[in-house]
C-alpha cells in the first residue's frame, strides 16, 4: 500500500509515533495544536474511559485517546484504503485496546449498543451529517460525557447541547459539546 501521508501521535504511550495512511480524498488528521488543544480540555490521562471515533480516517484522534490510556476505542472509518491501515497502524502499535470496524458511521451509531464517554466526531466538511449524527449520538453516551466536534465552520447545534470548549485553527473549527439533557427513561423503575 502505497502511503503519501503520515502523523504523528503527541502525548501517552505511543508519543512520537508516526501513523502512516494514504491519499484519501477529503481525508484530513486533526492538526497537532488541535488535538493537543483537546486533550489539554479532556485530560492527559484517560484511564478507564471508552471511546468512539467515527470518521476515523488517519486514527489520529483515536490511537491519541488509546495513547492516553483508554480503556477501550472503537474506530469507525468505511473508506477501504484508510481503514487498511488504520488495521495496520493498530498492530504496529501494539494496541489490543482498539477494535477497527468498516462501515458507514450513520449505519454503525443505528446498530450499536455500546455507551461511550468520548465520541470523537469529524465528518467531510460539508456533508450536512452534524445534525443527524449527534441525534445517533446522543444515545450512545454515558451521564458526563462529551462529543468532539471538527467541521468547516460553526454548526447550528440542535436541541439538547451546549458547547462546553470551542476554538479555531485556520479552516477548521473544534467544539467539545455536552448534553444539555439526558434521558433518564432507562434508570426509571418499570412498573407492571
Amino acid at each position: 500500500m502505497k502511503r503519501d501521508n503520515h502523523v504523528r501521535i503527541i502525548g501517552g504511550r505511543f508519543r512520537s509515533r508516526v501513523l502512516h495512511f494514504p491519499a484519501v480524498p477529503g481525508l484530513r488528521p486533526t492538526a497537532d495544536r488541535v488535538r493537543e488543544t483537546l486533550f489539554n480540555w479532556i485530560g492527559q490521562d484517560l484511564s478507564g474511559k471508552v471511546c468512539l471515533d467515527l470518521f476515523a480516517g488517519s486514527g489520529a484522534l483515536g490511537l491519541e485517546a488509546a495513547s492516553r490510556g483508554a480503556a477501550r476505542v472503537v474506530m469507525v472509518e468505511r473508506e477501504r484504503a484508510a481503514f487498511a491501515a488504520l488495521q495496520e497502524n493498530t498492530a504496529k502499535l501494539g494496541a489490543p485496546n482498539v477494535a477497527t470496524v468498516r462501515q458507514d458511521a450513520l449505519e454503525f451509531l443505528v446498530g450499536d449498543r455500546e455507551r461511550y464517554d468520548l465520541i470523537f466526531l469529524d465528518p467531510p466538511f460539508g456533508s450536512g451529517l452534524i445534525s443527524r449524527l449527534l441525534g445517533l449520538a446522543a444515545k450512545r453516551l454515558k451521564e458526563e460525557a462529551k462529543v468532539y466536534l471538527e467541521c468547516g465552520s460553526p454548526p447550528a447545534l440542535p436541541t439538547g447541547w451546549s458547547i462546553w470548549r470551542q476554538g479555531r485553527a485556520g479552516r477548521v473549527h473544534y467544539q467539545l459539546l455536552e448534553r444539555t439533557h439526558h434521558d433518564h427513561e432507562s434508570s426509571l423503575p418499570r412498573h407492571l
